[in-house]
């Protein structure tokens, strides 16, 4: 599967050097980064090199990011579903972890990037642990771009521990369940303090969520490209947020009316 073309650079076109209607300041951007095991496959490659390919993308990907003004990217590194993959392919995934925070900490941590891993933490190895913790730790005070990597981490899992941390709080005398409402129960996520994001993209032309940001994408405009991830870029990040410009988002209220956030039981 190719790059984009067609529609994709007719767009960047039609809407100059960036391809952007407007400036992307402010967005939250999440990415499932799909397609590493077939990008190698139709190489006749093994999959370990498309992980490896699809770390250079994410670099790639992070440094565009922050060249368009996006405020957060959050990126699908590894889901709880992952770890029934062969035992030899998930070493392979933690081994990318490590070594792309050991490459590029010192980078990320210059230019201002503050990184945090979300998910599950308990059942990492130590040396895992211990990595997630030094660069969220050596980027803690940065705040020019957040970069998220859900690792360990599974939408319907991540929705079961806020229920249990908040049925704990109740069980243990500090809650009441009549206190639990959207935002309470939000901020026990995993994701929480972030905000939702605006824009879900999928690559390698699979059209599902699978199991990625359940609650937070109730209103994030989804995009899926044709693209394989070891192959995406800049310019794939830029087509997706002028596909995202060109829509209109009524949050469930009527097109050319303000959206009342209290009132959202229409569809739309």
């Amino acid at each position: 599967m190719s790059r984009p073309g067609g529609a994709y650079e007719d767009r960047e076109s039609a809407l100059g050097s960036h391809g952007l209607e407007g400036p992307a300041s402010g967005l939250h951007v999440a990415i499932i980064m799909d397609g590493n095991g077939r990008w190698a496959k139709e190489r006749g490659l093994p999959r370990a090199l498309g992980h490896r390919a699809g770390v250079a993308a994410l670099r790639r990907t992070v440094e565009g990011a922050t060249e368009l003004g996006i405020e957060r990217l959050t990126v699908f590194g590894f889901s709880t579903e992952n770890w029934r993959r062969p035992p030899r392919e998930v070493s392979e995934l933690m081994g990318l972890l490590k070594a792309y925070f050991q490459s590029d900490l010192d980078r990320l941590a210059h230019e201002g990037v503050r990184v945090r891993i979300v998910g599950r933490r308990t059942g990492l190895e130590p040396d895992i642990l211990d990595i997630v913790e030094r660069a969220e730790a050596r980027t803690a005070a940065n705040h020019r771009f957040h970069l998220q990597v859900a690792f360990n981490y599974g939408g319907q899992a991540d929705i079961v521990d806020a229920a249990r941390a908040f049925a704990l709080r109740v069980e243990n005398g500090m809650a009441r369940a009549s206190d639990l409402n959207e935002a309470l129960f939000e901020a026990h996520l995993s994701t929480s303090p972030a905000p939702a994001p605006d824009l879900i993209i999928r690559t390698s032309g699979e059209q599902r969520i699978s199991n990625f940001l359940l609650w937070e994408c109730a209103y994030a405009e989804l995009v899926f490209q044709p693209v394989y991830w070891p192959d995406y870029g800049p310019e794939h990040l830029r087509a997706a947020i002028a596909e995202f410009q060109s829509r209109e988002r009524r949050y469930g209220a009527v097109a050319g009316e303000p959206a009342a956030k209290d009132n959202i039981l229409a569809a739309g």
